[in-house]
Parts: structure tokens; sequence; C-alpha cells
């Protein structure tokens, strides 16, 4: 070969080369609205505009403007039993994905799942794990997006129990789910575990179905424990809503400000002013923003590319007054 063809073949395979890369660009280009065509059932879990539950719905909807599915929202109440019956309205639909919580657990859940990922339908979890789903289907794209509830719940207690200098045999309140089974009642476990393991004295009392749905119906159950204990050194409010709810129960009480150590779950903008106000002293920040934006991205693409399921931590940071300043403009506006 002489120099001049070997220069002109070494130019045309430069060519080739920039034409391709320049084609391969273009075709990975960002694509806006890009999961426009799917169809997915949305769980926020309590009622509409209610405590978290707004801040999953946030998350759904900004989610849904972002990347474009068609998205449907089942408002549950806090009621396993209602979002069960509502999940399996939403299979009937044959929806593309569906994100939920995993209330109901693996006995009530698992088949459903199955009917699910059987129509070629992507079931994906949010705050409550269905661990056993998961480990089935994640590779089919069942992922979880949320805090490990039993983990959490020792570790806010376990802060707790520090930062009030718990002493073994001092008394503490739990406010909780246990009685709700799977997942989610073993946020509560947590709780009650780390406590005993410092000594303390548990005095324990489930949230009730009135309270769960309304966090003002159970303001006699707070009075009426508080006052039948009145050593109490630490609550735990184990539910978003009752959290919120803190000032209002302490003043009920006729407790002043930092007179018992409250803990609990989830930001809101009523925590964000009891923590101000000094009724609040810890709160665990689930995020629960994200437990609405990214199981609609995660069902977006395993339907659109074929990704397995999102495992995603979202509770990594406690809030108390030395940061919710920063916190409470975004709880405001049910960000945070």
């Amino acid at each position: 070969m002489n120099k001049k063809f070997a220069s002109l073949a070494a130019a045309s395979v430069a060519t080739l080369a920039l034409t391709f890369a320049a084609g391969t660009a273009s075709a990975n280009d960002p694509t806006p609205k890009w999961c426009a065509g799917v169809k997915i059932a949305a769980f926020p879990g309590g009622p509409q505009g209610g405590v978290f539950a707004n801040n999953v719905y946030n998350g759904f909807r900004q989610a849904e403007a972002d990347l474009g599915p068609t998205v449907t929202y089942y408002f549950s109440d806090w009621d396993p039993n209602k979002m069960l019956q509502q999940i399996q309205q939403a299979v009937a639909t044959k929806v593309d994905g569906i994100a939920t919580y995993g209330f109901a657990g693996e006995a009530a859940t698992g088949p459903i799942v199955d009917q699910a990922f059987g129509q070629g339908t992507t079931f994906t979890s949010l705050n409550t794990a269905l661990p056993d789903s998961q480990k089935k289907y994640a590779a089919q794209g069942f992922g979880y997006v949320g805090a490990p509830n039993y983990s959490a719940g020792f570790a806010l207690a376990s802060e707790a129990a520090k930062r009030a200098n718990l002493q073994s045999g001092d008394s503490v309140f739990v406010w909780g789910l246990k009685g709700q089974g799977g997942d989610r009642g073993q946020r509560t476990v947590g709780v009650i575990e780390a406590f005993e393991k410092a000594g303390a004295k548990v005095i324990y009392q489930e949230i009730d179905a009135a309270t769960n749905a309304d966090p003002n119906a159970g303001t006699a159950t707070f009075v009426g424990v508080m006052g039948a204990n009145p050593g109490v050194k630490i609550v735990v409010t184990d539910h978003g809503g009752l959290t919120s709810n803190v000032g209002v129960y302490a003043k009920a009480a006729s407790l002043k400000p930092g007179q018992v150590y409250f803990a609990g779950f989830d930001m809101s903008p009523n925590t964000a002013q009891a923590v101000k106000e000094g009724y609040q002293n810890l709160v665990i920040d689930q995020q629960p923003f994200l437990q609405g934006y990214i199981p609609i991205l995660n069902i977006c693409l395993t339907k659109k590319y074929g990704f397995s399921g999102l495992d995603i931590n979202t509770a990594g940071a406690f809030v108390d007054s030395t940061n919710v300043d920063a916190v409470a403009p975004l709880a405001a506006v049910e960000i945070r």
C-alpha cells in the first residue's frame, strides 16, 4: 500500500468513526417526558391532604410532571384493609405499574403481587417493605424506597434515650402500631426493644383506628395515659400524624416545653413549629417526598428500559432544634 492510499484510508476510517460517534450521541440525547404512555396507580397512604401522605403525594405528582406517565391516585386513610382492596382494584385495571405501601403484609399482599407480575404490571413498595416479594421480583422491577423500619425505630429510641439521659427504671410512653404486624409493626417493635435494652419501663398504647385517621381523636387518650403515669420521661409517637400533633397533646396534658422529651417520626409544618417551641425534641426525617418520587421513577425505568428494582433508604437524618430552621421552609410546602 502506498503512502498516499494509506493516508486516504486512515482519513476515511476517522470520518466513519466521527460519523458513528455523532450518530450515537444523537440517539442517546435526553428525552423529555420519556415515560409518556405508562399508566401507574400510586398510593399516598393516608387521607387526601393528610400529614405525610401529602408529602408522598407531592413526590408522586412531581415525578408525574417530570417523567410524563399517567398516574391514578388512591387515598386509603392509613387503613390496611382499604388499601388492600384498592390495590386489587388497581391490578384489575391492568395498569403498567403500582407504587404502594406494604401495610397489609406478605400473606395478604403476596398473592396480589404474583398476579400483578403475572399480567405484566410492575409492583413496587414504599415506606413499608414486602421483603419476600421484593426478593422474588427484584430483577423484574420490585424495589423499596423508605426506611429499614425496625432499625429506624431502634435508632430513634436509642438516640432519645441518650439525649434525655434515660436511666434504668425510668418510664417511657410508646404510642405505636405494633399490632399492625408486618414491616410496619416492626418499627414500633424497634422502639420498644431499644428502650427495654436501656432498662426503661415501657408503657405501650396501640394507635386506634380513629386516631390513625385523625390525630386529634387521640388527644383524650394521651391526656389519660400521661395523667396515669406522671413520671414518664420520654414519649415516642410512632406515626407522622401523631408527631405533628405533639404540641396539641402536650398543651392538653398541661405539659410545659421540655418537661417531657418527645421523639417521633416525620417532618410537617406543625412538627417544625413544635420543635421551635420546645415541645418536640427529636424527629427522624424519612423524606417522604422521595418515597413518592422514586417509586414512579422505578416503574418508569423498568417499563421503558428493563431496569431492576431500586432499593433506597430515605431515613438518613435526625431533626432537632439545631437544624430545624433549615428544614422548616421545606416542611411548610410539604416537601420535607
